[in-house]
This record gives structure tokens, C-alpha cells and sequence, in this order.
């Protein structure tokens, strides 16, 4: 998929509350088969499933859930079944581990189901179904610190029946809150569960990052690799010491809302200051200025057109560039860095 648009969002949102009855804007509850009860911030099940219609072939069902009691093997706790294909979360019968059912079968192990270790946190599971593509993220983490992948896939067994389902037969389940988007099979870092980080961070800082990646400008196709091309995560010396230039780093520094264009607060202006620092090295501080300056120009060009122009809902309305100057006779390295003002019209009802 693609980081989701602004009219691509969580369609059905259960925070711990009745899911056959959830309230808010756009917020479409489930069908119940059995049922549960609210207890402590959290929908409560013994033996219930919860279901709602997909829509298309690509969808995404998030849940975050605590074991009283493991359901016994084999025990259904999520599944995306589209009408065509199908992939199915299930319980193995302990607090450690879970698998996920395709045409094959893999088991995640190293899971804290029952929130027995230390300083445990409640288990986030994210189920995707693409055509025939099926994922399952953990925790919302997609690689680890070496840039391994972490979540598990697999190909989708084939199906007649339909549904997104989650819920337990047997054993007692706390499920904190389950979300659901009928609008595509999103990535933790394509569709985020705030909708305030994925204005921030999604729609606004990594989108731009791929903005970069997927330009056809000669310095950013052919001279900047794409893996230096990143959100500015970590701009401390030790990361930025093992990275070779040139890259390019993207950040979002600072956010502001000038005025709320309706009294209720459903339609939010915001301001989202958003710097690009492009790094290069030379044979000599000149080449270094030279070189960076071209990759910048090409990242002002890129995002100037490509970026902020839909006028009433989404305009840059400022930029400054800072250029970088050699004071240390030693130094060939250089950091230009242009921060770009965009101005959004956002839409708070889908929270």
C-alpha cells in the first residue's frame, strides 16, 4: 500500500466500549454472535465474535489484547476473509505464542499474552490482507534495530464465505480496543492508530521522504541513495557517523493550529514546519557546497511542485534555506537545510 490519505482512516474504532454500539463520527460498529461485557477500560470476552463486511480485496484489522485465560488451540481471534481469500489469527492453547493461518502456517513465539514478565505491555496485533498477501505485525514494529523484517506473512488460503472477525470461543480474552479499515491493507507507518501522528508523521514526514525517494530529478535518482534517504529519527553523531553522504534527513520540527475553521472544531487549520537537511562530502569543502546545493535545489523543486498544492486544503505557504559555510580549515562536509511551512486543512471527526 501507499501511507494513507486523508480520506483513508480507521472506519471502526472500539476503545473497550460496546462494539455492537460504538460512538463518534464515521465510526461503524460491529455484529456480535454471543458477547461480552465492559470491564476495567476493556471489552471483556468469554465466548463472543464481533464481525463487519470488508470491503474490497485489502483491509486491516488492529487489536490490542490481554489473555485472563488462553483459548484453546485452533481458536479464532482474527480474521480477514474478503469472499476470495481469507487469513485467520489463532490461538495455540498458551500465553507465549499465537499463529497465523494462510494456505500455510506460521507460529510468532516470544509473545507475553497474560502480561506475566516484567513491566509488561499489553500485545498489539495488526492483521493485513492484500488480494492474496497476508502480514501480521506485532507490537506495530516492522524491522528490527538491524533492519531485519519482524512480522510474519503468508499466502491467504482461498474462501466463499466473508467477514472481519475478532473475538474468542473460549477462554477469557480482554480486548482493549480493535480497529478496523475497510480502505486498504495498511503498514504500522502507513496508518497510524492517532490520527495525530499520521498527519504528523505519516502524511506529512515519511510521505515527503518518499516524495524524495520517488523523484526523477538527476541528483536525488542517481546520486543520493534511496536508503539515505530518512525521517530524522536519530540526528545524533553516532547515527549520523554511519551513514556515508550524501543523505538526506526529513523532520517534522514543529506543529500549529492558527484557527479552527468551524466553533465545534471538526475542521482544524494547521501550520507543520518541516526540515530537510541534505549532508554531502567533497575532495573539497567547494565540491561538498556544489553538490549539496544541487541536491537541495532538487529537493526545494521536487516539493515545491509536487507537494502543497491543493490551494484551499493543503498549500506551502513559506520556506527558508539555511546554507551551510566551512570554519574549520579540516572540514569537507556540508549540511544545507531548507524548512518548508505547509498550511492543512484537517478533519478531526475521525478520532
Amino acid at each position: 500500500m501507499a501511507i494513507a490519505t486523508k480520506t483513508q482512516y480507521w472506519s471502526s474504532r472500539m476503545k473497550g466500549e460496546d462494539p455492537t454500539s460504538l460512538s463518534g463520527s464515521f465510526n461503524a460498529s460491529f455484529s456480535v454472535s454471543g458477547g461480552g461485557t465492559a470491564s476495567g477500560g476493556n471489552w471483556v470476552i468469554t465466548n463472543g465474535t464481533y464481525s463487519i463486511a470488508p470491503t474490497g480485496t485489502a483491509n486491516t484489522l488492529v487489536a490490542a489484547l490481554e489473555y485472563t485465560t488462553a483459548p484453546s488451540d485452533g481458536t479464532v481471534l482474527m480474521r480477514i476473509d474478503d469472499g476470495s481469500k481469507r487469513v485467520e489469527v489463532h490461538s495455540t492453547g498458551n500465553n507465549t505464542s499465537l499463529k497465523l493461518v494462510g494456505t500455510t502456517t506460521v507460529t510468532i513465539s516470544d509473545l507475553d499474552l497474560a502480561k506475566a514478565e516484567d513491566n509488561p505491555t499489553t500485545l498489539i496485533l495488526r492483521l493485513t490482507l492484500d488480494g492474496s498477501a497476508a502480514k501480521l505485525y506485532t507490537h506495530e514494529i516492522i524491522n528490527d534495530d538491524d533492519g531485519t523484517a519482524v512480522f510474519a506473512s503468508v499466502t491467504a488460503s482461498s474462501s466463499s464465505s466473508t467477514g472481519v472477525v475478532w473475538g474468542n470461543g473460549n477462554g477469557e480474552v480482554k480486548w482493549a480496543a480493535v480497529y478496523y479499515s475497510k480502505f486498504g491493507a495498511f503498514a504500522p507507518d502507513e496508518l497510524l492508530l492517532s490520527d495525530f501522528a499520521q498527519d504528523t508523521l505519516a502524511r506529512m514526514g515519511i510521505a515527503i521522504v518518499n516524495e524524495l525517494k520517488n523523484s526523477t530529478r538527476p541528483y536525488l535518482k542517481t546520486q543520493v541513495d534511496d536508503g539515505s534517504i530518512v525521517y530524522g529519527y536519530d540526528l545524533s553523531m553516532n547515527r549520523i557517523s554511519r551513514m556515508s553522504p550524501p543523505f538526506i534527513h526529513v523532520l517534522v520540527e514543529g506543529i500549529e493550529s492558527p484557527e479552527f475553521d468551524t466553533l465545534g472544531g471538526t475542521k482544524v487549520r494547521q501550520n507543520y514546519d518541516v526540515r530537510v537537511l541534505v549532508t554531502t562530502r567533497g575532495t573539497n569543502y567547494e565540491d561538498a557546497y556544489r553538490s549539496g546545493l544541487n541536491i537541495a535545489g532538487e529537493v526545494f523543486d521536487q516539493l515545491y511542485t509536487n507537494t502543497g498544492v491543493l490551494a484551499t486544503t493543503d498549500s506551502i505557504i513559506a520556506y527558508n534555506a539555511d546554507l551551510d559555510v566551512k570554519l574549520d580549515d579540516d572540514d569537507t562536509i556540508c549540511t544545507h537545510q531548507i524548512t518548508f511551512t505547509y498550511q492543512r486543512l484537517i478533519d478531526m471527526r475521525h478520532r
